[in-house]
C-alpha cells in the first residue's frame, strides 16, 4: 500500500499499519465518536456562575505572567499590563473575544494518514501515558526512565490501535543528557511510531527543534505546516495564578505556527486550588481561559485545547489523590465548561495506586468514565499510569488498553436493524429453548462480544486449576508477548536522512542550553 502521500510527492512501500497485525488480534483503528450527549453535572446558571466569577478573577485579581514577550503580546491585544510589574488583568470583553476565535474542531495530523484523529466535537481520542520519571514490571521491579523502556513504550503504542496518539514520553529517559534528549525522544518519535505525538513546551530551543523536526517527517513546508496540525504540546500553568517562561515561549510559538496547545492548569484542591470543587474549577478555568487567550492574541484561529486536571489531594499525607468523587465531578463540570466554550476537551485516566491492584482498577474506571461522560474529546495517559504519574507500569499499560477497548466497544452504537432485533431467531426458539444452535447465532458468535485480554471466566475450579492467574500476572505475559510481535512502521529513506542530519547537526552544535 502507498504510504501517506506529503506535500512534497514522497512515496514509499508499506504494510498497513493502521489494520490489525495478524499477530494481536484487536479492533482495527478507527475514529471514536459519543453517539449519546455528555452528561451536565450541574445546571446551566451554575455554569455562568463559574464562567462570570473566572472573569472577575481574570479583570480584579489578574494573574502573574513571568514572560516579558507574552506580556508584551497580552499588552498590545489590549490587556491591562503595566510596567514594572508581571501582573497582569484582563477585561472580560477581550477573554470572551480571544474565545470566539477558537476553532471548535481540528484534524491533528500523523505521519500515517489512517492515523489522523479529529478533536471535538463528539469525537474521543486516547492516548499513551506521558511524563512518568520511573516505570516498573514484575520481573525488574521499579526504576528510573530510560531510553530502552522509553523505545519498548513506545512500540506497544504504536501497536495498539485503540491508542491513537503517542502522547509525551511515557517515560522520561534520564539516561541521556537533557540538552540533546528531546532530539532522541522526537526522533524515536517518528521513527517508532507513525502516529501524532505531544512535544514539550521547556524553552525556545527544544520547541524549535521539535517543529523542524515534525515538518521534516511529515515532508511540509514552513508555510504548509503552519496550516496542518502535526503534533501538539501541554501547556501546564503554574497555579495559582501564574504563567511562567517555558510554557509561555511554547503557546507562543507553537501557536504562531498553527500547532495545537492544551491549555491545562494542575489545580489540586486543597492544595494548589481551594478546597472546593466550585472553587477549584473557577481557578482552573480562569488559568485556562487565560492561555486560551494568549493562543488567539498571538494568532486567531490557532488550534487550541482546554484541559481539565483538577483533584483533590489526601488531607491527611497532602498526596495527589485521582479517580475520586471530587475528580469525577470536576472532569463532568470541565467538560460543561469547555462545551460552553466551543473549544475542545482534554481530561485524563489517573490514579493513585502504587501497583496494578483493585485500587488502580477502580480510579481508572472512575476516570474513564468522567472523561467519556464528561464530554473529553482527548485522553491523556490513557496506558501506563501508576502512582499518580510517577511511574509508567508495563502491566498497567496491558490493563488500561483492555479498559480502553471496552470503552470503545461501548462508544460503538447499537443497532434496532431488523436483523439485529432477531425476531426470526426468537420465533425460532419459541419458550424455553436455547439460541447457541441457531442461524442467527452461528453467524455472529465469532465476534458478537468484547473479548477481553486480562478477565478469566473460567468457573473457580478450572481457575485454579490453571494455577489461580491473578491479573497481574496475566497482564505481564501479556506485554512481553505484544511487545515481542512489533512492527517498525516504514519510513521513507530520504525523510530518514534528512532526520538523521539535522539531529547530528543539532547535536554538533550543544542541544537546548540546559542549567546543569
Amino acid at each position: 500500500m502507498a504510504n501517506d502521500q506529503s506535500p512534497r510527492g514522497r512515496r514509499g512501500r508499506r504494510r498497513d499499519s493502521a489494520m490489525p497485525s495478524p499477530a494481536l488480534a484487536q479492533p482495527p483503528f478507527r475514529q471514536l465518536k459519543r453517539s449519546y450527549p455528555a452528561t451536565s453535572l450541574i445546571s446551566d446558571d451554575q455554569v455562568e456562575h463559574i464562567h462570570q466569577a473566572s472573569l472577575n478573577l481574570l479583570s480584579e485579581t489578574g494573574l502573574d505572567v513571568l514572560h516579558e514577550g507574552a506580556r508584551a503580546v497580552m499588552k498590545k491585544a489590549g490587556a491591562d499590563v503595566r510596567d514594572g510589574e508581571e501582573r497582569v488583568r484582563f477585561d472580560p470583553d477581550l477573554i470572551n473575544n480571544c474565545i470566539a476565535t477558537v476553532p471548535s474542531e481540528f484534524t491533528l495530523h500523523a505521519r500515517n494518514a489512517r492515523h489522523n484523529v479529529t478533536m471535538g466535537g463528539n469525537n474521543v481520542v486516547f492516548n499513551m501515558m506521558a511524563s512518568a520519571p520511573n516505570c516498573s514490571d514484575t520481573d525488574r521491579g521499579r526504576r528510573a526512565g530510560n531510553q530502552e523502556d522509553y523505545r519498548n513504550f513506545l512500540r506497544l503504542a504504536q501497536m495498539h490501535n485503540v491508542l491513537h496518539v503517542t502522547g509525551g514520553y511515557p517515560v522520561e529517559p534520564v539516561d541521556i543528557h537533557a540538552s540533546i534528549r528531546h532530539l532522541d525522544c522526537i526522533q524515536d518519535y517518528i521513527t517508532l511510531t507513525d502516529k501524532a505525538y505531544c512535544i514539550y513546551s521547556l524553552g525556545e530551543e527544544r520547541v524549535a527543534d521539535a517543529i523542524e523536526m515534525t515538518r521534516i517527517a511529515h515532508g511540509l513546508t514552513h508555510d504548509q505546516m503552519r496550516d496542518r496540525a502535526c503534533m501538539f504540546s501541554i501547556i501546564n500553568t503554574n497555579s495559582p495564578l501564574q504563567l511562567d517562561i517555558p510554557m509561555m515561549q511554547g503557546v507562543m510559538a507553537l501557536s504562531e505556527m498553527g500547532q495545537p496547545v492544551v491549555i491545562t492548569p494542575f489545580t489540586l484542591a486543597g492544595a494548589m486550588a481551594p478546597i472546593t470543587i466550585a472553587g477549584a474549577v473557577t481557578l482552573q478555568n480562569a488559568e485556562a481561559l487565560a492561555g486560551v487567550a494568549l493562543s488567539q492574541m498571538v494568532r486567531p484561529g490557532a488550534p487550541v485545547m482546554y484541559g481539565g486536571f483538577t483533584s483533590n489531594v489526601d488531607m491527611k499525607t497532602g498526596s495527589p489523590a485521582f479517580g475520586t468523587p471530587e475528580y469525577m465531578k470536576a472532569q463532568h463540570i470541565g467538560g460543561q465548561l469547555a462545551r460552553r466554550y466551543g473549544i475542545p476537551y482534554r481530561s485524563s485516566n489517573v490514579c493513585a495506586a502504587n501497583t496494578v491492584d483493585a485500587q488502580a482498577a477502580y480510579e481508572a474506571v472512575f476516570s474513564l468514565w468522567g472523561a467519556i461522560n464528561g464530554g473529553a474529546n482527548m485522553l491523556m495517559h490513557g496506558a501506563g499510569w501508576l502512582e499518580g504519574g510517577l511511574c509508567c507500569s508495563y502491566e498497567k499499560v496491558i490493563l488500561d488498553i483492555d479498559l480502553l477497548q471496552m470503552v470503545s466497544e461501548f462508544l460503538q452504537p447499537v443497532s434496532t436493524s431488523p436483523d439485529d432485533l432477531a425476531l426470526e431467531a426468537i420465533n425460532e426458539v419459541g419458550p424455553a429453548g436455547h439460541f447457541f444452535g441457531t442461524d442467527h447465532t452461528q453467524a455472529r458468535y465469532r465476534d458478537a462480544f468484547y473479548s477481553p485480554i486480562l478477565s478469566d471466566w473460567r468457573n473457580f475450579e478450572n481457575w485454579e486449576e490453571a494455577g489461580s492467574p491473578i491479573a497481574i500476572e496475566k497482564a505481564n505475559a501479556e506485554w512481553k508477548t505484544r511487545l515481542g510481535a512489533y512492527e517498525a512502521p516504514a519510513l521513507d529513506p530520504a525523510i530518514r536522512e534528512e532526520l538523521d542530519a539535522f539531529v547530528t547537526k543539532r547535536k554538533a552544535e550543544g542541544g537546548a542550553a540546559t542549567d546543569f
